[in-house]
């Protein structure tokens, strides 16, 4: 029994990160379908690239700075078939897996913002940082044990920093990474006007910006679900609180949106965002209502964002991904409470103030990586590259290379 319960756990966290790993194309297509026709490939490339730079910088630096667990050992004692430090059945490799695909996520969320306009081999560069010590440290305060974070926060507040799935380890630190890195690059060139009023720039393609839609959707199953990383901890609370609060905000955001599609698509996964954090312990009315008030969030501090402080996030990954990152953290810390028929083990100072630092903490980092390396490297394409596009500045063919020769 204890060798068929080790064998399903591993066979539970596998699925798990397989559902997260699919995510990855998800937000591919959510990129494509909104960037430029000249700017598609680049934006398939670079979030498997960024997937393969991120698992290296895990594996051999992120996961030991996160946990203390280094796998440069037999493979016969990693993978548990002697010794005491690592699971039987490969379970800790696994469970490598199913959170490289959340610390990957890092580098796809922000992937977003900066397109159309970031130089590729710097973005490669950065993600290596990130994920193998901006966010990995981050993660061990929160699911770790670094500096004791947690045992401070509940002697402080009464209760440690509750985060099941990561609104804010995950999406909130990917979403604040990304403002400070948006902010350094400046505005696509002619996205503003010389009066400061905003140029539209449509999405290009709005089957595929649904398609990555649907497909993050789908994955965010086993992004909140297979968190629980064990079989007997699976929930059905966690599942009915992740499928309200998506449908909380896309309805949310169809109505306020005007029935925009590229606002109903995100306030989908603005919902799912949110109730990643509490997605254990609230109610699913509650759920329903962190996802409503997620979709709003995103819709309205989009258009403010874009348009009235004009900083030229291209997919409104801040808004997305870090406002309504940070609102599901604090979000569980009041609908996760018994008073509103949540589980309680929370208070609402402690999600407060953790939600804070994560954001605060990713800000500030993502200032410090994209400034170093701007100073050094350069962090965006030159103008002339800009425009004719980053497929044929950077990769050297366009996502259409059948037109482009029927052109000439």
């Amino acid at each position: 029994m204890e060798a068929l319960q080790s064998g399903a756990d591993v066979f539970f966290v596998l699925v798990g990160a397989i559902l997260v790993f699919a995510m990855h194309s998800g937000f591919a297509f959510l990129e494509v379908g909104t960037v430029r026709k000249k700017n598609q490939v680049n934006a398939l490339v670079k979030i498997l690239s960024d997937f393969g730079m991120s698992t290296v910088a895990y594996f051999f630096i992120g996961y030991g700075v996160a946990y203390g667990v280094s796998f440069l050992a037999s493979a016969a004692e990693i993978s548990g078939m002697t010794g005491e430090l690592f699971a039987a059945n490969g379970y800790d490799l696994v469970k490598f897996f199913f959170l490289l695909t959340f610390a990957a996520a890092i580098p796809a969320i922000i992937s977003g913002g900066i397109a159309e306009r970031a130089k590729f081999g710097s973005q490669l560069l950065a993600t290596a940082v990130i994920v193998g010590l901006v966010y990995p440290f981050f993660e061990g305060m929160v699911w770790g044990d670094t500096l004791n974070f947690q045992g401070m926060m509940e002697a402080m507040f009464g209760a440690p920093f509750h985060d099941f799935a990561g609104s804010i380890v995950v999406h909130a630190v990917g979403g604040w990474l990304a403002l400070g890195a948006v902010v350094l690059l400046g505005a696509r060139i002619g996205r503003y006007r010389k009066d400061g009023s905003a140029v539209g720039i449509p999405p290009s393609n709005i089957p595929f910006l649904a398609l990555g839609s649907w497909i993050l959707c789908i994955g965010w199953f086993g992004f909140n679900v297979m968190s629980a990383q064990a079989v007997d901890g699976a929930s059905g609370l966690v599942a009915m609180n992740s499928l309200l609060a998506m449908v909380g905000g896309l309805l949310s955001a169809l109505l306020v949106g005007r029935n925009d599609p590229g606002f109903v698509h995100n306030g989908a996964l603005a919902g799912l965002v949110a109730v990643c954090a509490g997605s254990d312990i609230m109610h699913p009315v509650g759920a329903l209502a962190v996802g409503a008030v997620a979709g709003v969030i995103f819709v309205k501090l989009f258009v403010v964002c874009q348009e009235k402080w004009k900083i030229d996030d291209v997919l409104g990954v801040w808004p997305l991904h870090g406002l309504c990152g940070l609102w599901g953290g604090i979000a569980a810390g009041i609908f996760g409470l018994e008073a509103l028929w949540g589980l309680g083990g929370v208070t609402f100072l402690s999600q407060l103030v953790g939600s804070l630092i994560g954001a605060g903490f990713a800000l500030v980092a993502g200032f410090i990586v994209y400034g170093v390396i701007r100073q050094f490297l350069g962090i965006r394409l030159d103008e002339e590259e800009e425009f004719r596009g980053a497929d044929l500045s950077i990769h050297k063919i366009s996502a259409y290379p059948e037109e482009d020769l029927t052109m000439k």
